[in-house]
């Protein structure tokens, strides 16, 4: 299950030396129901080599306000602090998945080289 990433834990997250993945999401947003499932997998799967959370920024105004997030859902990929990749999904789980391990240069199985 994906981290509940709130304003007042951010910070304290960013400072991870992993990879910080952040889904910018809403309880409204039909797109953002999608991805959600799509983030909780892959926090499971990657427990303990990727931070892996959600922020609702209808609780949490600052974070989204910070990154200037307009549209939703939105993943930010942090390293070191640092935005590394701003990307406006969709529900599409391959996408995202590769994306996830490219960044953290996790290797494929063979099943998903296919």
């Amino acid at each position: 299950m994906a981290l509940n990433i709130t304003d007042s834990n951010f910070k304290e997250l960013l400072n991870s030396d992993q990879l910080v993945v952040v889904d910018f999401w809403a309880p409204w947003c039909g797109p953002c129901k999608m991805v959600g499932p799509i983030i909780d997998e892959l926090a499971k799967d990657y427990e303990g080599k990727v931070v892996i959370g959600k922020c609702d920024v209808d609780e949490n105004s600052d974070v989204p306000g910070e990154f200037g997030i307009r549209n939703i859902p939105t993943v930010l990929f942090f390293k070191n602090g640092e935005v590394v990749i701003n990307k406006w999904v969709q529900h599409q789980n391959p996408l995202t998945r590769r994306l996830l391990k490219n960044t953290c240069n996790i290797k494929y199985t063979q099943s998903e080289l296919l």
